[in-house]
């Protein structure tokens, strides 16, 4: 599966499930659930926020593991290598996030001047 079929795999996965905003992140795209990143999808593989209570059962899915981001482990969160991904486990994965993403407040997307704050400086 190449990013733009898991990208189209996660959309599939995630219509009717909220108000779906695409962001480009992590060298693919990320998938923001009322503002809150739930998945995000790029030719490494598939990034799932389950949250720490359903973390454990995320991990049982084939090639999946926690996710690390600059040495650092980011709990509640997986990630699956693109060569162990199919539409079973991608489903699965998103099953899981999809509670516990949804019940995080809302956030607005920030305002373009935020996102620039500080830059060039």
């Amino acid at each position: 599966m190449n990013e733009h079929e898991l990208a189209a795999s996660v959309r599939a996965a995630l219509s009717g499930a909220g108000t779906i905003r695409e962001v480009k992140m992590f060298g693919g795209i990320g998938f923001m659930l009322n503002g809150n990143l739930i998945a995000g999808a790029s030719n490494r593989g598939l990034l799932v926020r389950v949250g720490k209570d359903r973390q454990r059962e995320a991990l049982a899915q084939p090639g999946a593991r926690l996710m690390q981001m600059k040495g650092r482990t980011m709990e509640g969160y997986i990630y699956i290598d693109r060569p162990a991904l199919d539409d079973r486990a991608l489903l699965a994965c998103i099953r899981l996030a999809l509670p516990y993403v949804l019940s995080l407040p809302p956030k607005a997307p920030a305002s373009k001047r935020e996102r620039t704050k500080g830059k060039g400086k």
